[in-house]
């Protein structure tokens, strides 16, 4: 596939995890309220009956509450926790054209030119983060900009705008307080449940509209409903870190478009993966912000299920082929990277 046709398909394969993100977040808790409404509808006069929702709007509360909170406080905090100083002013060589590689890709972006970072770390690395398109920032590793050309440097900054251009930082944001959220009721919901009179009741309520008819089916979907919450925290984890490979995918197409150069990015990540060693300043926490696996994890480095699986990033060797290969058509093409 051409460039074009690589970000239509990243796009529409990380819209569908979003959407079984969404929906099994909804299930947990709307399909909990809907199970419990069902098994009460026959309940005795003077006894509860679930007839709000107020597990998964509760549920919900919890997720807005920290979607605010990491949108708030986030950015920075993943600033500060990699010992980011922010460049105001240019002191050496490599700085200014750090400055000026920015500037020229923020305006082949078409976004606003995002706030320069230094991390203060020889491993090549870089990420961005921020509340939305119009405050973000730009965060390098000193390694980064030593070890990489021009070029080479203009296809890492283009991969982290075309994050900051297809909205990925509010994307992970509001995922991130989806699967918080999950993992802060999980344990406790679970307590409740265990002990409480839903349970007592699954299969002895007699009477009522949903009882012998539907009891069986209610029971079943107790079961799935209760399994779902016990692999919630893995399934949440591995459908966040789905989309994070595919919008990974996504921003290496991007970067493609706006230099117009995809062997650039496909040197520099080849360099970047090469160097080895692990990027000690940032934090295992936000591995999926960077443009590789800042701890230099093995499960990230070749394809394979459980790379597919658990992986924060897509293989180095996939990203890179990709590139090229879109490289080549263009040279088929007279150094036409537009569809056809």
């Amino acid at each position: 596939m051409n460039l074009f046709q690589q970000q239509a398909a990243n796009r529409r394969k990380s819209q569908w995890l979003v959407v079984v993100f969404v929906l099994f977040f909804a299930w947990l808790g709307f399909g909990g309220d809907f199970i419990a409404w069902q098994y009460s509808l026959g309940a005795p006069a003077g006894e509860y009956r679930h007839t709000f929702p107020w597990f998964g709007l509760a549920l919900s509360a919890v997720a807005f509450g920290l979607v605010r909170y990491i949108r708030r406080t986030g950015a920075q905090k993943v600033l500060w926790s990699a010992g980011a100083w922010e460049l105001v002013s240019a002191d050496t060589e490599a700085q200014r054209r750090l400055e000026n590689v920015v500037e020229e890709m923020a305006i082949a972006a078409g976004v606003p030119r995002p706030t320069i970072y230094i991390i203060d770390d020889p491993d090549p690395n870089a990420f961005v983060t921020g509340t939305d398109i119009l405050r973000s920032h730009l965060a390098v590793t000193s390694g980064l900009i030593e070890m990489l050309d021009r070029d080479e440097l203009q296809g890492v900054v283009a991969h982290e705008l075309g994050h900051v251009k297809n909205l990925d930082m509010q994307l992970m944001t509001m995922v991130a307080g989806l699967a918080g959220a999950i993992a802060l009721i999980a344990d406790g919901s679970l307590r409740v449940l265990r002990h409480g009179r839903l349970l007592g009741r699954v299969g002895g309520r007699s009477g009522g509209k949903g009882g012998k008819n539907a009891g069986p089916l209610l029971a079943v979907l107790l079961v799935v409903w209760l399994v779902s919450w016990l692999l919630a925290p893995l399934i949440t984890r591995l459908l966040a870190l789905g989309i994070s490979r595919k919008r990974e995918y996504l921003a290496d197409a991007m970067a493609a478009q706006f230099t117009r150069n995809p062997v650039s990015l496909a040197s520099a990540l080849d360099k970047i993966e090469k160097a080895g060693a692990p990027t000690h300043r940032i934090k295992g926490g936000v591995a999926h912000l960077c443009i590789a696996d800042p701890l230099g994890r093995r499960m990230s480095a070749k394809p394979g299920l459980l790379g597919d699986l658990f992986a924060t990033h897509p293989p180095m060797a996939m990203r890179v082929a990709r590139l090229r290969a879109m490289a080549f058509q263009a040279e088929k093409r007279g150094g036409d990277l537009r569809p056809e």
